[in-house]
């Protein structure tokens, strides 16, 4: 068992949000890691309660971050680690939701946060986003000293909201807070769907012999990092002392362009229905992406690992394998 994982042993964990692609995995980490109990709280709005992994030690509890009720139940068990993954999800849905995101995301996460702290956590990890703290016009490579204020989602704006909670947390209460800014994040776990991820999404069209739609010219780039990695990265950003008070960037430091994960789906599928292009939505300016990991390879050791068409292909075999449950419950 790595170093890291070993900390976990023994250890009550909770996880908000956590029957989603992540939060999925991020338990089966922690099955592994021998934790107590990890308890794993949500609201089932953007997941299906199959994701969660069946084992003794997991506990899950339907309910929402903002429900104090709830959250009195699940802080009552006394959780050592708190991984705090909850999330109004996706820029477009903010745009067209955008007091709903600022609820869930603003307010939950000051519920959560105060929650910690009256407890007593060992340690706050909060999902934050280098998709959305960075803005449009950040230089790359993205660093975390850069932050920008002129952002272009409400998604963005509460992401950002977030980390400046735990920041007051940290300064004021002192509370072990870390911020983990995921980047586009895919892998087993993420079910297709409106406001999902490219990814699952050109699988699942794919899959059904439909043209993959690009909304752009398909030369944009991301730095698609793969769930396994994110979740090595998380667990770093619990345990290790450095990290504390701090934000990491958790990414795989590769650019890879929209057009060759179209057609790479398409060629695991064997889907004859190619391309189509769509214009850009008004809010994505963003037309590349590439994380600097320098910093979180330092204190926290984090090395991802999974090369994005090798991740792919994991993709394919977990929506195949699941095919049927995922058919009943995929929503576009």
């Amino acid at each position: 068992m790595k170093e890291y994982l070993q900390k976990y042993s023994g250890k009550k964990i909770l996880i908000t949000g956590g029957a989603g692609c992540i939060g999925s995995n991020l338990t089966k980490a922690l099955i592994k890691a021998e934790a107590d109990k990890i308890y794993v709280l949500d609201d089932l709005s953007a997941a299906e309660k199959w994701n969660v992994p069946l084992d003794p030690s997991v506990v899950f509890i339907k309910g929402s971050v903002l429900d104090d009720e709830v959250l009195r139940r699940v802080f009552s068990y006394r959780p050592d680690y708190v991984f705090h993954l909850a999330a109004h999800f996706a820029n477009q849905n903010s745009v067209d939701n955008p007091e709903t995101d600022l609820e869930v995301n603003g307010k939950g996460i000051i519920k959560v946060l105060q929650y910690s702290h009256l407890t007593g956590v060992n340690r706050f990890v909060f999902a934050s986003s280098g998709c959305s703290v960075y803005g449009s016009q950040a230089p790359l490579p993205l660093k975390e000293d850069f932050i920008s204020l002129h952002l272009d989602t409400p998604y963005q704006i509460t992401k950002l909201l977030g980390e400046l909670y735990c920041n007051f947390y940290y300064n004021y209460y002192k509370l072990p807070v870390v911020a983990a800014r995921y980047f586009n994040v895919y892998g087993p776990g993420e079910i297709p769907g409106a406001y999902r991820n490219v990814i699952p999404n050109f699988m699942y069209w794919a899959m059904h012999k439909q043209p993959l739609p690009i909304t752009g010219t398909g030369e944009e780039t991301r730095d698609f990092t793969f769930v396994e990695d994110i979740v090595a990265g998380t667990l770093l950003c619990g345990v290790v002392p450095e990290a504390v008070g701090d934000a990491f960037n958790l990414a795989s430091e590769t650019e890879t362009r929209i057009i060759d994960i179209a057609n790479k789906v398409n060629e695991l599928t064997g889907n004859p229905s190619g391309i189509t292009y769509r214009q850009r939505r008004d809010w994505d300016l963003i037309t590349r992406r590439r994380a600097s990991i320098e910093k979180a390879g330092k204190v926290l050791g984090y090395k991802p690992k999974v090369k994005v068409m090798d991740g792919i292909k994991t993709v394919y075999e977990w929506i195949q394998t699941n095919r049927d449950k995922i058919e009943a419950c995929a929503r576009f």
